[in-house]
């Protein structure tokens, strides 16, 4: 899709040469979501898979949890005073019976994207909507070493990443470590949307046997997302916040930052994490130390 990148021209400074050159950039655009004719919000992604971007984003918010929840998709036309179609508004209709949420000032919100929808950042909110509790699916098992092939498996499929280095990446893996999807955006949040939109509209909620990787830090949002469409594990390359550990523990989620290497940091359900048995007398505590850390970051 031509609208995921654009090009600019820069000025290049390399070792006190001057030239100039054209620039690949990764396009970011407002997309107004609206639910059954009336706007919910405005997120900022990255054109492309916008309708899975909003079902994902009804997912998140518990409006929706199965395809057959799910009417119609479509961009607005007329979006315009002119009447054309920026491709940039999109409606989606619920099917018949399905309870609209109360759209009120509060849900009617702005989403950046790097904070993600704020405003509701309640743990109580995520415990009460949550319609697959990940903590009564304990079958889930993944060793360290197969969590640290994940991060190479996913910067591997990352096509747009090569060409603009300014996306973010959301990857869905099997228990085998297998990759089964994978979407780039602007946002982390997005990206996350738009993996668990598609799987709401193949009929595959919950996703109880797979395991979430993102490219940036583990934010509340994103733990909130993976609870709601019942991953049972979300790794990340990098830090999660305090808000998201909390969450993670709350829930049962398998919460695992600083993937780096053959290095990690489990902060929450380390029941899901399984070793082979060591061969000396203190395996039980080798186990224990490699599953907590010393806190240090790699």
């Amino acid at each position: 899709m031509g609208r995921v990148t654009d090009r600019r021209r820069v000025l290049r400074i390399r070792d006190g040469a001057v030239s100039t050159r054209p620039d690949t950039l990764v396009t970011e655009e407002p997309l107004e979501i609206r639910l059954n004719g009336r706007p919910l919000a405005i997120v900022m992604r990255t054109p492309g898979d916008d309708f899975a971007l909003a079902a994902g984003f009804l997912v998140s918010e518990g409006v929706l949890g199965a395809a057959e929840e799910l009417r119609t998709i479509v961009y607005c036309a007329g979006a315009t005073e002119d009447g054309s179609n920026t491709y940039n508004v999109v409606d989606v209709q619920l099917a018949p019976g399905v309870p609209v949420p109360d759209i009120t000032l509060e849900r009617n919100v702005y989403t950046t994207s790097s904070c993600g929808l704020c405003g509701k950042a309640s743990l109580d909110a995520v415990r009460s909507t949550a319609r697959w509790p990940v903590a009564d699916d304990p079958r889930l098992k993944v060793t360290p070493a197969l969590l640290s092939a994940l991060p190479d498996r996913l910067r591997a499929a990352q096509r747009v990443f090569d060409r603009t280095g300014g996306l973010h990446a959301a990857g869905l893996f099997s228990p085998a470590g297998e990759l089964l999807d994978l979407r780039e955006d602007v946002g982390r949040h997005n990206a996350v949307d738009k993996l668990i939109g598609r799987a709401l509209q193949s009929g595959e909620l919950p996703l109880s046997q797979t395991i979430l990787l993102v490219s940036g830090r583990a934010s509340f949002e994103l733990a909130q997302k993976a609870v709601m469409a019942g991953i049972p594990m979300l790794a990340s390359v990098s830090a999660p916040s305090s808000l998201a550990v909390d969450l993670a523990a709350e829930t049962g989620l398998t919460l695992v930052g600083f993937l780096r290497g053959s290095s990690m940091n489990v902060y929450a359900g380390e029941d899901r994490i399984t070793y082979a048995a060591p061969s000396g007398d203190n395996g039980e505590a080798d186990r224990a130390g490699a599953v907590a850390g010393d806190g240090h970051r790699s």
